[in-house]
Order: structure tokens, then sequence, then C-alpha cells
């Protein structure tokens, strides 16, 4: 039997404007593929990203170039096909939409949800942080106010940020977790961290640019504070790097090819002392329950992406002050609106 696969454009509007210490957006361009055999049907997302993939033709052109392997791949598991369809070079956040639709299909095909598939215990997952982009200390108190979280995760990486910061702690005594996307130095992330800590932030999320090795070994050594990578550790190929230079990696579907990579990554990650966390991209629920699937396996999540924006078009996962609501539905839980 051939499986049936297509693919559709969404602009997603973000509920407030998104910056980051790299850029800013008021929207989210995104791909969702759909594979279907005519009675189960599963789908995957791949969003478009300045640094990665910029346009959505860049991921649709991609997928149609594989779309023979796809189609008939109905006898297959999805560890064969991800390893056919990563042998023609395709990249990584095309591989992601498929691979997460393959998943999400073959789930509910073997009527069974996927986190119990991999042998996870559903009531054991972690609280997701609640994303605060930068903006006017104002406009981040109200986003604060707005959304009551447990934990909230704190872009940083601009000039005053820890004023910021405190200015943010006299509103709520929620867990804070900082990110700087590559926006600090070496000596500030020292520096910083024992202020950090004082203000019960958790943990520092990639402070340094991606390739900046010998000033993790700095700062690894002498902050205060965890350091997770995110810039640093995008494949399977990064984890066994970054245990020497970070305390934990925070694995992103998009950046590695999906569901089947990160399930690796998670293995290997906790083989090697690190902390795990899988993060999001300003995504639908399609993609953001892809990654509950692998939830129970972690010690951290971030994934609020769907609560981020304005015209969420699908249903699945969910949250409940922080804490992942699974649906009734089997594979990733994803039924389209």
């Amino acid at each position: 039997m051939k499986l049936k696969v297509s693919y559709k454009g969404y602009k997603l509007a973000l509920s407030h404007p998104f910056k980051i210490s790299r850029y800013s957006r008021t929207h989210q361009d995104t791909v969702i593929v759909t594979i279907t055999d005519g009675v189960h049907y599963g789908y995957g997302e791949a969003v478009t990203n300045p640094y990665y993939v910029k346009e959505i033709a860049s991921i649709t052109t991609a997928i149609d170039a594989v779309l023979p392997l796809v189609e008939n791949a109905f006898e297959k598991t999805p560890e064969v096909l991800w390893t056919e369809l990563d042998k023609t070079g395709i990249n990584r956040f095309s591989l992601c939409a498929i691979d997460e639709a393959f998943q999400d299909w073959y789930g509910k095909a073997q009527g069974t949800p996927n986190y119990k598939r991999f042998g996870f215990d559903g009531d054991k997952t972690p609280v997701t942080s609640y994303t605060i982009g930068i903006a006017s200390i104002e406009k981040m108190i109200e986003k604060i106010k707005e959304q009551p979280w447990p934990l909230y995760k704190i872009k940083v990486g601009f000039e005053g940020d820890i004023t910021m910061l405190k200015a943010l702690r006299e509103v709520t005594d929620a867990v804070f977790r900082v990110d700087a996307n590559c926006g600090w130095t070496a000596e500030e992330t020292v520096l910083k961290s024992k202020v950090l800590k004082e203000l019960n932030v958790e943990f520092i999320e990639q402070p340094l640019p991606a390739d900046d090795w010998e000033g993790m070994k700095y700062v690894k050594a002498n902050s205060v504070l965890p350091i997770i990578a995110d810039e640093s550790c995008l494949t399977e190929d990064d984890v066994a790097k970054c245990a020497d230079y970070f305390h934990g990696v925070n694995i992103k579907l998009m950046k590695c090819g999906g569901i089947t990579p990160a399930r690796r990554m998670i293995v290997h990650a906790k083989q090697l002392g690190l902390k795990t966390m899988v993060g999001c991209m300003t995504e639908s629920t399609v993609g953001i329950s892809a990654i509950g699937q692998l939830a129970p396996a972690l010690d951290y999540l971030d994934a609020d992406g769907a609560l981020l924006i304005a015209n969420d078009i699908a249903a699945g996962v969910s949250y409940e002050f922080g804490k992942l609501i699974y649906p009734l539905e089997n594979g990733n839980g994803v039924v389209l609106k």
C-alpha cells in the first residue's frame, strides 16, 4: 500500500512580538506535512528560521525530492525511514516535519500514543517553561501578569538585562531560566551568574556564540549556575562534544531532524552525565505534540511555542499551569483544526 503525502504552508500570528538577542518577529511561517493511509492521519511541522531554513520553499522543495521514499514506507518503521531519508542529504527541518508526521501516523496505525510506545510514563513529565521575549520592562511585566506560570524562560543578552530581571523578580516568585542566545561574553556570563543565582535562576542557556569552545571551557569551570547548550548542540554528533563544555543540552527536533534522532540524543546525553532538555521553535501544537512524546524522558522541558501563537492550527498536547496534558488521540495526538 502506498501512503499519501501532502503539505501546506501557514502564517502563524504571534500574540506578542517575539524578540531575542539576535532578531525580532511578529509572525512565524510554518509548513505542516500530512501522511495518511486513508484511515489514519499523521502530522509534522517545520518552521522557517533566519539562521537555518529561511523560506518555506526550501522546506517544501526538499520534501518533494524524497516523496517516493515516504510514499513507499507503509511497512517500514520510523527508524528505518529516517535512516533512508538522512542518506539523501535532506535538510534537518524538512526531515523533522516528515519524521514527526510519520511517527504520528505510525502510532495512530499501531493504536497507541507514542510516549507509551517509547516505554515512557506519561505521569512523569517536567513542567514546561513559558518564554518571555525581550521587550520593555513594562511590557515584560505585563506578559508575566497576563500568563501566570510556575517557570519562566527569560530572554536576555542585551544591555540592562540584569536590571530587567530584578524588576521581573519583584512581580513573581516563579523559577527563572535565562537564555542569552549567544549574546554574552565568557567573563560577563561568569559575573552575571552570581547575581542570577540570587534571583532564583535555575540555569543559563547558551550564553556564548556556538563556536566559542574556549570561552565555554572558562564558563563551565567558573559559573555558579549550570550552563545548557542550545546553538552549540544541533545534531547527534554535537552531544559528545558538548559534554566537556556544558552541564546539559537543549535538543531541538527541527535542528536534529525529528523525534527519531532526538530519542538517541537523549540516551547519549544521559550516558555522558548531561542534563537533558527538549526545546521548541515558535511552532504550532503539531510540533509541540511531537515534543510532548519525549517529555517523560527529560530533566527539563521548554515546549511553549503554541502558547505564544494567536491562531494555533491544531489540537493535541496541552498544558495546565505548566503541566503537560496528553490528549486521547494516539500517535503524537495531533488533530488539525
